[in-house]
């Protein structure tokens, strides 16, 4: 699971924007953003980069019981 709808929206970006900039489409983006897919560690580490943020940012911490 992932935040980068939550930060893109903290951030006052578009998901058009962010595909733009990694280099995928727009289709991907979103469902890297709607959490349908995840992005590999790779597009992870350059969506961290474009969006200025940590990678961890961008992840939800597994809660272990």
């Amino acid at each position: 699971m992932n935040r980068i709808k939550d930060v893109l929206e903290q951030k006052g970006i578009k998901q058009k924007w962010l595909a733009v900039q990694l280099g995928k489409s727009y289709n991907m983006v979103n469902s890297y953003a709607q959490n349908r897919r995840q992005p590999s560690i790779e597009n992870l580490y350059k969506i961290a980069e474009i969006l200025d943020v940590e990678v961890a940012t961008l992840l939800i911490e597994r809660k272990v019981n």
